[in-house]
């Protein structure tokens, strides 16, 4: 589990997030009411005693209409109608900005637009895939995502080549440290201040990593 996995479960409309269509957003209204059924199941009974039948029902939708939207259980918590933003959100910013300095400014301003039913999802989200295994499993594979997904955009801002190791390891890093902030955050009954908690990650991350 990354920030890239959790933190963008916020409902909020993101930044630069292009206008949809009335279809699309009836799916998106779908989606969500699936994914808050599941979580509301999976803190009365727990997520291995859920089962998706139950979920379609609590969301009184079919379970072929989950397994249309999330082809797995585990998808329900670590997918959602933004994955693809995180990108685009990056691009955006300035070339000249070092890329870490834009994927905190990122992280802030995508939290900064959450409300309170997302940041409980969002504890909830985070204390599920470090305590169900098969979660933690699908984590992986998509931090693997994102850290590919942030390497290309380094590598093309830097004129490095994908594969190159300074940018795998920045990638790497910016990753490992936004989650141990929102584990931080919620072992802690999220009673700092996220915000705060992701700005002092970032300078743990600029500062070169120095105590």
């Amino acid at each position: 589990m990354t920030f890239m996995v959790t933190a963008r479960t916020s409902t909020a409309t993101p930044p630069k997030a292009p206008k949809t269509g009335l279809r699309e957003r009836k799916k998106m209204q779908t989606r969500q009411a699936i994914r808050r059924a599941a979580y509301r199941l999976f803190e009365k009974q727990g997520y291995d005693a859920t089962p998706v039948d139950q979920i379609a029902e609590a969301a009184d939708v079919s379970p072929s209409t989950v397994f249309r939207y999330f082809p797995t259980k585990e998808d329900i918590v670590l997918t959602d109608e933004y994955d693809t933003v995180l990108e685009a959100a990056i691009r955006d910013r300035p070339t000249t900005e070092p890329v870490v300095e834009s994927l905190r400014r990122i992280a802030v301003e995508t939290l900064g637009r959450s409300n309170a039913r997302d940041r409980a999802e969002l504890v909830q989200r985070t204390r599920l895939v470090r305590d169900v295994p098969a979660l933690r499993g699908r984590a992986a594979e998509h931090t693997a995502r994102d850290a590919r997904m942030i390497s290309a955009v380094v590598a093309e801002r830097s004129g490095r080549p994908t594969g190159d190791l300074a940018v795998r390891v920045i990638s790497a890093a910016v990753l490992a440290a936004l989650q141990e902030a929102l584990l931080r955050w919620a072992e802690d009954g999220h009673s700092d201040d996220l915000e705060t908690l992701i700005n002092e990650t970032f300078d743990v991350l600029t500062h070169g990593l120095t105590l």
